[in-house]
Order: structure tokens, then C-alpha cells, then sequence
């Protein structure tokens, strides 16, 4: 399944072993099976049935399963180490660390609706947007992409009730299993939802209730999805930090592959789709965006044919999109613009803004919404739209210009990745000594689990992290450079004549947040 099958729902042609196989597959995401197939009535159609053989040559499957695999090239199969193996085999490790997760936040909800309405004295405020959100952007997704997926509590309890049981899988569900909206696949909602979540950032970040009823909220709607809807349905298309996590797990080192396609394509059960809770076939990932690492993959797998790879960073960049979806273009333009915003109510030194942002639903804050939206929804969008025909007009390309734009939107993913890094540094770094603080006194009740009786002091790291928050914002334009140089290579001679505009736009933004956090 090469490509991005979704636009033209094609008949598939691939060559295996001593012979071919065509399949059809019609998908409005690239990573989702849809119905709506030709030959199949659909009322009775199964989820797998929605990938239907349509003509089967010969193929010589004791020479395909009994061949050795080696390993793919530029990667280390972390699967296949003795000492990690069981660990990823066995759900009881995975699921120890979700139990302690959900544990965790469901305390975090407590402190948050009962502790004390100070959010700098209130465990729900430091640690989930200094000690997790840090974590998240510093660690999770750097060095493991969609890792914080896999041990996220959030889906939790719906997904036992789903399927019955804790340790139980297969692709019995309770529920309506039904399948989510066509209308409202992609990306879109995830970035509807993180532009919510920006609108009342101010209040959600320091406001303890809030953050408690947030969280609430949030569990409430994942466990009702997943009574309606088959799979993690909430994870995919609703989850803002899904949206976040899933784009720029495609800069992380760590993937989850298929080994060999051609033993998945003689294989007919397709146990690996059955055992997967986010709905995706394993050999059509064309990158990690969509892969939660659940791992549930390779615990299905009777033929070991899947891998946990260790991979260079940004490997699922560089290729040019053969669709012209623009979901995943909007929602990396969201991500810059909700950076930059947040920089600036956060970080600036610009007092009315703050109180603009913090003051819900009086005149100020409508502004601030407006202004917010338009950065997001027009001035990027605008401009990056602009920026990508003017380099098509200088290489007189014939590819459409939303094709473009889905191609060329790649290059704003490290640009977004370091900016948020560099973000969180400014943001964080003063207040990492509250963490020590709530932990001693969670509620605000003065309580003194860790004997401190005072304040910690708080260490000057301002000259420092300037400098860090300068050499990440660099690292992302330089490696949105190399990026784009890579998406243009043979169309044209001159590819820095070509990448003159993505560059012009990179260059501004990067220029705006150094200007934003370090003067």
C-alpha cells in the first residue's frame, strides 16, 4: 500500500513473490479502510472485509515465510534486542504504567476541583502544564513520537468497557461500533480543538478548577466515544495533543513497521488490524503520524513481521504528498500560530494582552479571540498559501497548488517542533522548583509530605536559556531549509532561486520568536 491512497481510491497493483495482487482500498484518510467498496454490499461488510482481494495469483508462501528477513536499511530493530523484547511482548509493563497514569491524573482531578484556587500552590496546575507538558514536548515526542500515546489514561476506561474486559482483545466490541463520520475525518477536529483550548489557555493554565474540569471532561468524552464509535475514535480525531503528538512524531527517531509486505499480503486473517485499537493497517502506514505505539501489533503478528525501529530523525519527512489533503497542512499552521500567540501572552511583556487573554467573555477577550483566529485562520494559512504559488510561479510548476501546499507544509514541522521546545524552555524552566513544592503540599493545605517548611529558591537561568531558545529556534530553520531543499530536488536547476519564498516565510517566523523570547 505505497502512497496516499485516499483521493483516487484506486486498484492497487504490487508485485509479490512469483506473482501479483490487486487489491482495492478507498480511504478518505490515508491511514483509515472505508466503505464504500465496489463489489461488497456494504451493510454486511466487516471492517476487514473493506480490504477485498479482488484477484489472487499464485504466490509461493513457504518460500515468502520461510525466507529470512534482514534488516532495514538506516534502522535498528529494537524489537528483536533479547533484554527489550519482553518488555514490549508482554501487555503487563505497558499496562502497569497506564494504571500508574491513570492514577495519577484522576489525583491531579481531585487536587483541581477540592485543593486550594492559587495555581502556583496546587498540584493539577504544575503537573499538568509544567512538569507533563514539559515532559511531553521535551521527551515524549522528540525522542519517542507518539510514546505518550501509548501509556495515556484518557482512553482508558472506555476502551475496557469497549472491549470487556482489561487484558481482553480481539475484535469483538461492546458498544455501537459504529463508524466515525466521513465528513469528519483527518485532522480537522483535532485542530478545532486545540484552537478551543488556545481560546481559553489563559484560564485553563492557571485556574486549578479549571484544569480539573478540562481533564473531567476530557475522560467523560473519550469513554463516551468509545461506546459509540469502533476503536479509539476520540484518540483520532478529536485529542488535540493526538494532533500535536501525531505531527511531529514524524520527526522522532522511533517507529513501528512492517518488515517484509509481502508476507502481510498472504496472510489472510490480518490478526494485526483486528488487534489494533486506533483502526489502522499496519502496512499501509506511510509514516507515524497516525501510530499510537501500542504495540498491540506486534503481540498479534503470527509471522513476527513487525519491528520497532530506531530510525534517523525526520525519516518520514522529505517525500512529496501524491494528495492534495490540506487537513495536516491547517493543522501544522495552527501549531505555528498558537506558538507564536502563546509566546506572547505568556512570555511578553505586554500587560493587556495578558488581561485580555485571562478576562473570559468580557470585551478584551473578544478581541484577543478574533485576533487569535485570524492569525490562524487567515494571516498563516494567507501567507503560507501566498509564499508556496510564488515558488511555483518561479519554477512554473504543474502541480496544483493545493498539492503543493500538502507537500511544502512538511517543512513547517521541525520549524513548529523547535519553536514549542524553545517555547517550553522560556515558560518552564523558572518554575521547575514548584514541582517539588506541590508534591510536598499537593492541595495547598499546608501539608508537608517532604518536610520543606519554605519556599524553594528559584535559580536565575534567564541568560542561559536565552541561549538554548536561540540555537533551538536556528536548529528549526535550518532543518526546514535542508527540508524544503530535499522536497524540490530535480524541479528545478536552481533550488535556491525555488526556495527563495518558503524560506522568506521560515526566515519571518523564525525571526518573530527570537524577537519574541529572547529581544
Amino acid at each position: 500500500m505505497h502512497g496516499d491512497l485516499w483521493k483516487h481510491a484506486p486498484i492497487h497493483e504490487r508485485k509479490i513473490g512469483c506473482g501479483t495482487e490487486l487489491f482495492s482500498m478507498a480511504c478518505l484518510h490515508p491511514y483509515r479502510i472505508d466503505t464504500g467498496r465496489r463489489g461488497v454490499e456494504e451493510p454486511k461488510m466487516t471492517r476487514l472485509q473493506e480490504i477485498p482481494w479482488i484477484r489472487k495469483d499464485p504466490i509461493d508462501l513457504p518460500t515468502i515465510r520461510t525466507r529470512k528477513v534482514h534488516g532495514q536499511p538506516g534502522r535498528l530493530n529494537l524489537y528483536r534486542l533479547p533484554w527489550l523484547r519482553p518488555l514490549i511482548s508482554s501487555r503487563w509493563p505497558q499496562l502497569l504504567i497506564r494504571i500508574l497514569a491513570l492514577s495519577g491524573f484522576l489525583f491531579t482531578i481531585t487536587a483541581g476541583l477540592f485543593g486550594t484556587l492559587v495555581g502556583g500552590h496546587n498540584f493539577a496546575i504544575i503537573f499538568v502544564w509544567i512538569a507533563w507538558w514539559t515532559a511531553l514536548k521535551l521527551a515524549f515526542i522528540p525522542l519517542g513520537g507518539r510514546s505518550w500515546c501509548s501509556i495515556c489514561p484518557i482512553p482508558l476506561p472506555g476502551e475496557w468497557l469497549q472491549r470487556g474486559g482489561i487484558l481482553i482483545t480481539g475484535k469483538h466490541r461492546r458498544g455501537f461500533n459504529l463508524h466515525w463520520p466521513k465528513q469528519l475525518r483527518g485532522s480537522w477536529m483535532q485542530s478545532s480543538s486545540f484552537l478551543v483550548l488556545g481560546m481559553f489557555s489563559a484560564l485553563t493554565l492557571t485556574d486549578p478548577h479549571v484544569t480539573g474540569w478540562v481533564l473531567l471532561g476530557l475522560f467523560g468524552l473519550a469513554t463516551g466515544l468509545s461506546l459509540i464509535f469502533e476503536k479509539r475514535a476520540f484518540c483520532s480525531y478529536l485529542c488535540p495533543i493526538g494532533g500535536f503528538s501525531g505531527m511531529y512524531a514524524q520527526t522522532s527517531p522511533v517507529e513501528v513497521r512492517v518488515i517484509d509486505k509481502e508476507i502481510c499480503a498472504g496472510h489472510k486473517v490480518k490478526s494485526c488490524y483486528q488487534a489494533r485499537p486506533w483502526g489502522t493497517y499496519p502496512v499501509a502506514l506511510r509514516d507515524s503520524s497516525a501510530c499510537g505505539l501500542c504495540m498491540e501489533c506486534l503481540r498479534a503478528c503470527p509471522e513476527n513481521n513487525l519491528a520497532v525501529n530506531l530510525r534517523p530523525f525526520g525519516t518520514d519527512l522529505g517525500n512529496k504528498r501524491m494528495s492534495s489533503r490540506l487537513d495536516e497542512a491547517f493543522l501544522a499552521l495552527v501549531m505555528l500560530g498558537s506558538v507564536m500567540a502563546f509566546t506572547a501572552i505568556f512570555t511578553g511583556p505586554w500587560g493587556w494582552l495578558k488581561t485580555a487573554a485571562f478576562e473570559i467573555g468580557s470585551k478584551q477577550w473578544v478581541f484577543f479571540v478574533l485576533g487569535y483566529l485570524a492569525i490562524n485562520l487567515l494571516i498563516f494559512p494567507g501567507f503560507f498559501t501566498l509564499f508556496v504559488w510564488l515558488g511555483q510561479k518561479t519554477k512554473q510548476s504543474r502541480i496544483s497548488l493545493q498539492q503543493s501546499i500538502a507537500t511544502k507544509s512538511q517543512v513547517l514541522i521541525p520549524l513548529g517542533l523547535m519553536a514549542w521546545i524553545a517555547f517550553t524552555i522560556s515558560f518552564v524552566l523558572p518554575k521547575l522548583s514548584l514541582i517539588l513544592e506541590v508534591v510536598n503540599d499537593p492541595f495547598g493545605w499546608g501539608w508537608h509530605l517532604l518536610g520543606i517548611h519554605s519556599a524553594l529558591p528559584v535559580v536565575d537561568v534567564s541568560a542561559i536559556s536565552m541561549i538554548i531558545q536561540a540555537a533551538l529556534l536556528m536548529v528549526g530553520f535550518f532543518w526546514s531549509a535542508r527540508l524544503s531543499q530535499k522536497l524540490t530536488i530535480g524541479e528545478s536547476k536552481s533550488l535556491f532561486r525555488v526556495n527563495i519564498p518558503i524560506l522568506s516565510f521560515n526566515l519571518i517566523f523564525t525571526a518573530i520568536m527570537l524577537w519574541l523570547l529572547v529581544g
